[in-house]
């Protein structure tokens, strides 16, 4: 199997070159690392160059379609979607070998640490591991009980390219919440469970550090339930500004 590693970027230049740092330390390496840009005015583009890997630039914004575009170019067979300011253990590759060699597993996700200047924001990190488990049981219960768990971007995606282009991908009129979309549609189309691996990956806090602890969760609360009770993506969107 081969791993391709999809970054979707917007002014990312202050957390990409980490990353990119931490994913050139794997061991075995992945097959490709494909940074999707969706114009960014810093210089997000020059680093990702710098650092030798694939570049797909000024795409239209919208994290969905940035994806989907990294997917289409990619050529691995097994797919990871990772944001720009996380970082994941060193057996990265094989452990999502591992993991995707259970053909029950359509799409997985590990436990994401948010950690930041003040160390790790562990009631942030808490609540973040159990919304897996307790939004699809009270929002979607029937796909909860068919396998569904609620897995987001911070959480570092990986899937099948099979299962990941039988269903569409992502939806790109989803400009928030595609991943749990896209968690929805792997079970109800029948490609398998959703699953969230006991294996730690590190994201930054900077949204929490932007907005402080109270605003943050009141906000991931809100939008989840909201989200979870219908709320369209234009709705949702305008309570969940962009923070670099």
């Amino acid at each position: 199997m081969t791993l391709s590693i999809i970054i979707p970027t917007l002014n990312e230049a202050a957390a990409l070159p980490a990353t990119l740092e931490n994913v050139a330390a794997l061991s075995p390496q992945p097959l490709e690392v494909i940074v999707v840009d969706a114009g960014s005015e810093d210089a997000t583009v020059d680093l990702a160059l710098e650092a030798g890997v694939q570049v797909l630039a000024n795409l239209p914004k919208g994290r969905a379609g940035q994806m989907n575009a990294g997917a289409a170019a990619a050529r691995g067979d097994q797919l990871c979607f990772l944001h720009a300011d996380t970082n994941v253990p060193p057996d990265f590759v094989s452990l999502t070998e591992r993991v995707l060699a259970d053909r029950g597993t359509a799409l997985a996700a590990f436990v994401s640490i948010m950690r930041g200047a003040r160390g790790v924001r562990r009631i942030t990190t808490a609540h973040n591991f159990l919304k897996t488990w307790y939004a699809p049981l009270l929002f979607r219960p029937l796909s909860f009980v068919r396998g569904c768990r609620l897995v987001f971007g911070d959480q570092v995606m990986i899937c099948r390219r099979e299962d990941f282009d039988a269903i569409g991908g992502f939806d790109p009129d989803q400009t928030i919440m595609e991943e749990a979309d896209l968690c929805l549609r792997m079970v109800r189309e029948g490609r398998g469970r959703v699953r969230q691996v006991n294996r730690k990956v590190w994201s930054s806090d900077r949204r929490v550090a932007e907005w402080g602890f109270w605003k943050a969760n009141a906000t991931y609360l809100y939008v989840g339930m909201m989200w979870g009770l219908g709320a369209g993506p234009k709705r949702l969107s305008q309570h969940y500004e962009d923070v670099r």
